[in-house]
């Protein structure tokens, strides 16, 4: 979301007027994907047709990718460093913690409904007889659509 209020400071005024942002936002809430890139994109197309959506998407996703690329390249030399492995093992647990986080913010708001809980039951049962997490997303999608 940082990088919608940083689009809107620097788009806003320049390439596209509130209502154009507003009815951007809107427009790429309800679509798969990131909405910064998808707004990014809207406004380079709305400045320079299809060159400016593409320069805006080169310029969303070129440098985290390259980024990710040195990173990753970085950890494959050190992977047999202990101390690399030593990190990662130390980040397993803070990530299962930021999980039960997530889930505790959901459920102390009143997000969490029956329907919810039991997807959310459902995904874990499946993810227990090890079924593919895709199909899992997939499916709880689908029944959030038919459920909820």
């Amino acid at each position: 979301m940082a990088s919608v209020g940083l689009l809107h400071q620097e788009a806003v005024g320049h390439f596209v007027n509130e209502s154009q942002f507003v009815q951007a936002v809107a427009f790429s809430s309800v679509l798969p994907g990131s909405d910064a890139l998808q707004l990014a994109m809207f406004i380079g197309y709305n400045a320079t047709g299809m060159p400016g959506a593409l320069a805006a998407l080169l310029g969303s996703i070129l440098p985290p990718t390259l980024l990710m690329l040195g990173v990753a390249a970085l950890l494959h030399r050190l992977r047999r460093e202990t101390w690399v492995r030593s990190f990662v093992q130390g980040l397993a647990p803070a990530v299962a913690v930021l999980m039960v986080f997530v889930a505790w913010k959901l459920l102390s708001r009143g997000e969490m409904t029956w329907q919810t809980l039991g997807i959310g039951a459902a995904s874990l049962i499946a993810l227990l007889l090890d079924a593919p997490p895709p199909l899992i997303l997939l499916l709880a999608g689908l029944a959030g659509v038919f459920l909820i």
